[in-house]
C-alpha cells in the first residue's frame, strides 16, 4: 500500500465524485459538480487537498479563504460559500474556511482525515493565517434530539458519553466549538439542520505589522524511552507499541524512534533454550512487528524508526536490523554494521554491509544502532550523503556502556553538523538471559554553536524512567551553521590530506552501476559513483 497526501488536481474528479457519492449515500448521495471543483482549483489550488491510496483518490478536503469579519458567527453554508459559487473567497483572507472533508467508507480505518487536517494546519502556518473555521455536521444528533438540546448533545460528545463521527473527530484534532448554528445546511436531517461552528487557532500566526522572518523547517521528534516488561502475548506487546505511537501522534510528531531490541520481552518464553536458539525464536516475531509498525505509521501519520530486532536472513545468518517505516506506507531497513563482542559470543550475530542515508518527507536521515555510533566513520559517511538527523536506537546494561553511546552520539552531532536522537530501554527482565538489566537516558543532541543550546543538548529524558521525549529541531539552523557557523567543521576538513569513503556501495548503487554498464556504448565509460576507498595520505 502506498499513501500520499497532496493537492487536488482536475484529473482527480472522477475519484472524488465516486467517493463523495459513497460518503453521502444516506442523504441522497450528493456530490460537487466538475465545474465547481474546477473553479476551486482555479481560485485557490493550494487549499484543496486529497489523499491518494495506491493511485486512487479516496479522501478530499476543500477550502476557501475568507475575511471572517464580513460574515460573523451567524451564517449559513450558502452564505459563506456565496451561494456555492465561492465568490466569497479572497486571496488575503484571514481565515481558512473548510467547506468539505470526506473519506471513502472503505478507507476510514486508515485515519486519512487526520492527514487532511494536518495539511490544512500546515497551510495556515505557511500562509500566516489566523486559523481554520468550519461548520461541522452532527450526524448522530437525530438519534438524541428528542431528549437533548444541541448544546447538551455537544457537551456529551465532549465528555465522550456519545460518539459523533464528525464532531468527535473534529474535537480530537484540536478544534473547539465556537457556536451552534441553526439552519446551516437545509436538508441535513441527520443533524436536524444544526451545525457546530468549529475553530482551530494557528498559534504561529503573527499579525502582519509584527511579522518577523520564520522557518517552516521545524521537525518534531518523539523519542521513546521503553520500559522492559513482560507481555502475555504478541497482541499485548503491539498494544503497548500503539500506545506510544498514539501518544507521539497526538503531539503531531514527524518521527518516532524506539530503542534497540525493544521486543526482547517476547524472548521470555524461550528462556529455557540456549541463547543462540532463543534469539532466533525471537526473530520469528520480527517481520510481523515490522508489518505492524508500518500499519501504525500509516494510521497515525508518523514516520517510525522501529528500534531494532533480530532477523534471520535467507542466508541463515542472524542480523540486528532497524526498520524505517514511513507514513506513506513504504519501509526500508538498516543492518547493524558493528556487532559487539557480547552479540557475537551469546548470539552468533553478524554485521551488515550497507551504509546509506534514507529519504523521508522531512529530509534525509541516517540510522545506526548502538555500538555503531562509537565509530566516527559511519557518521561522516552519512553526513557526506546529506543526512540532517541521525537516529540511534541503543541498549546498554551499565552506565559505562551508556556513557560511551551518549558521548559518541554528541560527538557525531558536533562533527557532522546534524541532530542526533538516541533512544534506549530501561528496567529489568529477570527471566531473559543477557537482557536482565538496562540503563538509559534518551536524548536529542545538537551541534555546538550560537544557534543551539549551550550544552548541545536539545532535550533529555529522566534516567531509567519510562517516558516519551518530544523535541523540535530546526533544519534551517543546520544550513545556517554550515554557512555561517563560528566554526565550520565539514567545510574545514583537509580533504587534500585525508578523507573517509565507502569501500562498498549500497545495493541500490551497485544495481545502478550494473544497469549503466549494460547500457554503456563501447566508446564511453559508464558513469559510476565516487571512488570507493579509504584514503590516508
Amino acid at each position: 500500500m502506498h499513501i500520499q497526501t497532496r493537492t487536488l488536481e482536475k484529473t482527480d474528479y472522477h475519484d472524488l465524485k465516486e467517493a463523495m457519492i459513497e460518503v453521502y449515500s444516506s442523504i441522497g448521495g450528493d456530490y460537487w459538480t466538475k465545474s465547481a471543483i474546477n473553479k476551486l482549483l482555479n481560485i485557490f489550488p493550494e487549499g484543496q487537498f486529497c489523499v491518494e491510496v495506491d493511485g486512487k483518490v479516496v479522501a478530499v478536503a476543500l477550502a476557501i479563504r475568507v475575511n471572517y469579519a464580513d460574515f460573523g458567527d451567524n451564517h449559513t453554508y450558502a452564505q459563506i460559500t456565496g451561494g456555492y459559487t465561492f465568490k466569497t473567497h479572497t486571496d488575503d483572507g484571514d481565515y481558512l474556511y473548510g467547506i468539505e472533508v470526506f473519506v471513502h467508507p472503505d478507507f476510514r480505518d486508515l485515519r486519512l482525515g487526520r492527514r487532511l487536517y494536518d495539511a490544512r494546519k500546515e497551510l495556515c502556518e505557511q500562509l500566516n493565517i489566523k486559523g481554520i473555521l468550519a461548520g461541522g455536521r452532527i450526524p448522530n444528533y437525530n438519534k438524541h434530539s428528542a431528549e437533548l438540546s444541541p448544546r447538551e448533545y455537544i457537551a456529551k460528545v465532549k465528555q465522550k458519553e456519545i460518539y459523533d463521527s464528525t464532531l468527535t473527530f473534529q474535537l480530537s484534532n484540536d478544534f473547539h466549538v465556537r457556536k451552534v448554528l441553526r439552519g446551516y445546511l437545509p436538508g441535513d436531517t441527520e443533524s436536524k439542520e444544526y451545525a457546530t461552528l468549529l475553530e482551530w487557532n494557528n498559534i504561529y500566526y503573527v499579525d502582519e505589522k509584527d511579522k518577523k522572518p520564520h522557518t517552516d523547517s521545524i521537525i518534531r521528534l518523539g523519542v521513546i524511552q521503553w520500559q522492559m516488561r513482560f507481555f502475555k502475548n504478541l497482541e499485548a506487546f503491539f498494544d503497548q507499541v500503539e500506545f506510544f505511537v498514539n501518544a507521539v501522534s497526538d503531539y503531531r510528531a514527524d518521527f518516532m524512534v524506539l530503542p534497540e531490541f525493544f521486543n526482547t520481552p517476547l524472548m521470555a518464553d524461550f528462556n529455557d533454550l540456549p541463547e543462540p536458539v532463543a534469539i532466533r525464536k525471537l526473530a520469528d516475531f520480527t517481520l510481523p512487528t515490522r508489518d505492524k509498525l508500518c500499519q501504525l505509521a500509516i494510521a497515525y501519520n508518523v514516520n517510525i524508526v522501529g528500534g531494532s530486532m533480530p532477523l534471520v536472513d535467507e542466508d541463515g545468518k542472524l542480523y540486528n536490523v532497524a526498520y524505517l517505516c514511513r507514513r506513506d506506507g513504504s519501509w526500508e531497513e538498516y543492518r547493524k554494521i558493528h556487532i559487539t563482542p557480547n552479540e557475537v559470543r551469546h548470539y552468533g550475530m553478524v554485521g551488515g554491509n550497507e551504509i546509506r542515508a534514507f529519504d523521508t518527507d522531512c529530509g534525509k536521515i541516517g540510522m545506526v544502532i548502538c555500538y555503531d555510533v562509537e565509530f566516527p566513520e559511519l557518521g561522516r559517511i552519512l553526513a557526506q550523503q546529506g543526512i540532517q538527523i541521525l537516529f540511534v536506537p541503543f541498549l546498554t546494561d551499565t552506565q559505562n556502556g551508556y556513557s560511551r553511546v551518549r558521548h559518541c552520539a554528541q560527538a557525531r552531532a558536533i562533527e557532522n553538523e546534524c541532530y542526533v536522537a538516541i533512544a534506549g530501554c530501561v528496567g529489568n527482565l529477570p527471566k531473559v538471559h543477557n537482557m536482565d538489566i538496562n540503563f538509559a537516558q534518551s536524548a536529542v543532541f545538537t551541534p555546538s554553536d550560537f544557534q543551539f543550546p549551550t550544552n548541545a543538548v536539545k532535550a533529555e529524558a529522566t534516567p531509567n524512567t519510562e517516558m516519551v521525549l518530544i523535541a523540535d529541531v530546526d533544519l534551517s539552523l543546520l544550513k545556517e551553521l554550515h554557512e555561517q557557523g563560528s566554526v565550520q567543521v565539514l567545510k574545514d576538513r583537509r580533504t587534500d590530506l585525508y578523507d573517509v569513503e565507502l569501500k562498498k556501495p549500497a545495493r541500490k548503487a551497485l544495481k545502478l552501476i550494473s544497469d549503466r554498464q549494460k547500457k554503456a556504448s563501447p566508446d564511453n565509460d559508464p558513469e559510476v559513483v565516487a571512488p570507493l576507498i579509504v584514503v590516508a595520505d
